[in-house]
């Protein structure tokens, strides 16, 4: 009885994984094959709309099929995983139910073996099945490893669209005042550790005069020290900022200069400074400009740092070596690179400490961004082992180091909120995301809620954190204890970091689409799509959006749930960082230079 039930599991799951491996193997050629904008269907819409430009509801109808179009083709990819789940656990059941069926003939006695003898026939008849099955199996999870969103460096060269640019972009992007939405900055005390500094004051006792620049520079107290700003969650408290400008004519354009070195980490602001940096095969370097006139203050090489490696490390030609946003408090400026080497100046470019972090192993480089905190410099490092340091940004002493209980690799940047009057240091990883005492790195909580490959960094408002990325969920959750509030699948970024307040969360997609959602339900109020994709991140100033595409196009929505638009215009350079801001002010990296925005007065 036992044997007969064996051999019939054997024989049903033995056709379910012959079954199911054809179609995984056929799936990954049609997937391989297809191109969703190149179909004779979408290309007889886009001549449909160019015949009817005036048709606003056929415009409508159009942009909606589109839309469900793309998000099938993304969503198709998240249902590999689970094909390759279910294939590993039937494969599984065969072995066993094989197993239990020949577990009474292990030990056959000895025989003089006749070469037609018909029982070595079916010995060797079964011995073959079993060899061409496990091929059978190993070739399709092969297939369906190729077909699955981690190999994204593959298809971004065939379809010519950045991979982990975007990821860059993200890392790129300089975020806004934390003073600026009361409660949802991180202004509290940060302990006995960060010498019960606000990092507001830290920030802004570098002035023009002291570092060299002219003395009669007046410059803002507004500073934008770190990605997407001083907490790096994207809302800015600077004000009188322009919403036009024009690269060609000069219009409002206070300077531009080239950009002195490949990287497409985004520029922090601190006084008359602008921090950013650059690296490639030949050298590592951080630079100061500045902010009043575009000049080169100072240049500092990475090279020579104890423990760094010999050789550059392999990265996606989209990530590159310098694709982590820098950090500054107005005293010190710190820098990171894709070879783990650390480096802090001071702001005349001296020199402070340096040191090696180990060479990050995955499969596209380095891009969290650095996060200061008055005195204390946070460095996700989510490699293996996958860790968050605080440095002392003065002297380089390690505060802190925790190790981080995550399965996989992440490049979003850590985050700093005040909850109830008390900082909290977040950070996303996969699957977990995670809230840290600042001062001695104690978990405050944690909670698991992220897959794919976590990129894009979390925004924050009204008590709560909202994590989203592409082949995962969006999250909302209660930074008082971690709890999730709301859960959406529906658009998701790649790249791009969401930003919220209290009355909406919104959102670019690398595939064109930006949406806003409630944040209290979590349910859409609304989608539109603009053409380009988005690695830079929005940035909340003045009661608006500010968005860059990848192709240089600038976007400016009212900060309200309805997002509308309020002026969109080309630069003509490509763009993947995110903007900083300043009191009158906006400084912004394309590919090829880096140039400020300055209001009329």
């Amino acid at each position: 009885m036992k044997k007969t039930l064996a051999r019939n599991i054997a024989f049903v799951s033995a056709v379910f994984v012959l079954v199911f491996s054809i179609m995984l193997i056929t799936n990954y050629f049609s997937v391989k094959s297809s191109d969703l904008l190149k179909t004779e269907v979408f290309e007889s819409l886009k001549l449909l709309n160019d015949e009817n430009s005036d048709n606003p509801e056929l415009k409508e109808q159009i942009r909606k099929l589109d839309l469900l179009a793309r998000k099938a083709y993304f969503v198709s990819f998240g249902r590999f995983k689970a094909g390759v789940y279910i294939l590993i656990g039937m494969s599984l059941v065969l072995m066993l139910s094989l197993r239990v069926f020949y577990a009474e003939v292990k030990n056959i006695p000895d025989k003089e073996i006749d070469p037609i003898d018909d029982w070595t026939i079916k010995t060797s008849a079964r011995k073959y099945v079993h060899w061409i099955g496990g091929g059978l199996i190993a070739v399709t999870l092969v297939f369906a490893f190729l077909t699955s969103p981690m190999l994204k460096s593959f298809s971004a060269e065939k379809t010519g669209q950045p991979a982990l640019a975007d990821s860059q972009n993200a890392s790129d992007s300089n975020g806004a005042e934390q003073s600026a939405d009361p409660g949802d900055g991180a202004t509290g005390e940060a302990g006995t550790d960060l010498e019960g500094e606000n990092p507001l004051d830290a920030a802004t006792d570098s002035v023009a005069g002291e570092d060299g620049a002219a003395p009669e520079v007046e410059v803002s107290k507004v500073t934008h020290n770190n990605f997407r700003g001083n907490g790096a969650y994207g809302i800015s408290s600077a004000q009188n900022i322009p919403t036009s400008w024009n690269l060609t004519a000069g219009t409002n354009i206070l300077w531009k200069v080239p950009n002195p070195r490949q990287g497409n980490n985004s520029p922090v602001i601190s006084g008359n400074n602008i921090f950013l940096s650059g690296a490639d095969n030949d050298d590592r370097e951080l630079f100061c400009y500045e902010l009043s006139s575009g000049k080169l203050r100072w240049k500092l090489s990475a090279k020579g740092i104890s423990g760094s490696p010999s050789s550059m490390p392999q990265v996606s030609n989209d990530a590159g070596y310098a694709s982590s946003t820098v950090a500054t408090n107005g005293k010190q400026v710190c820098a990171i690179f894709a070879t783990g080497d650390l480096i802090c100046a001071d702001m005349d470019g001296k020199l402070l400490w340096g040191k090696n972090l180990g060479v990050p192993d995955n499969h596209y480089g380095f891009a969290s961004s650095l996060l200061s905190y008055g005195n204390t410099l946070y460095v996700q490092y989510d490699n293996q082992p996958r860790k968050v340091f605080a440095f002392d940004m003065a002297t380089g002493a390690e505060r802190w180091n925790k190790t981080r209980n995550e399965k996989y690799s992440a490049w979003s940047s850590p985050i700093m909120i005040n909850v109830n009057n008390t900082p909290q240091l977040i950070l996303v990883g996969n699957p977990g995301v995670t809230a840290y005492n600042p001062s001695n790195g104690e978990q405050i909580w944690r909670v698991e809620c992220m897959s794919g490959e976590p990129t894009p960094s979390p925004a924050y408002a009204n008590g709560m954190i909202v994590v989203a990325t592409e082949y995962s969920t969006m999250s909302a959750i209660n930074a008082t204890d971690g709890s999730i509030l709301w859960q959406n699948a529906e658009i998701l970024p790649e790249i791009s970091s969401p930003v919220a307040t209290k009355d909406f969360v919104f959102m670019a997609t690398s595939y064109g689409v930006v949406a806003s959602f409630n944040p209290q339900t979590g349910a859409m109020i609304k989608d539109m799509e603009l053409g380009p994709n988005f690695h830079a991140s929005p940035i909340i100033v003045e009661g608006k959006i500010y968005l860059f595409g990848d192709n240089g196009k600038v976007y400016i929505f009212s900060a309200t749930p309805e997002f509308n638009l309020i002026n969109s215009f080309d630069t003509n350079e490509v763009t993947y960082a995110s903007p900083a801001f300043t009191d009158n002010k906006i400084v912004i990296r394309s590919a090829n230079s880096i140039y400020c925005v300055e209001a009329k007065s």
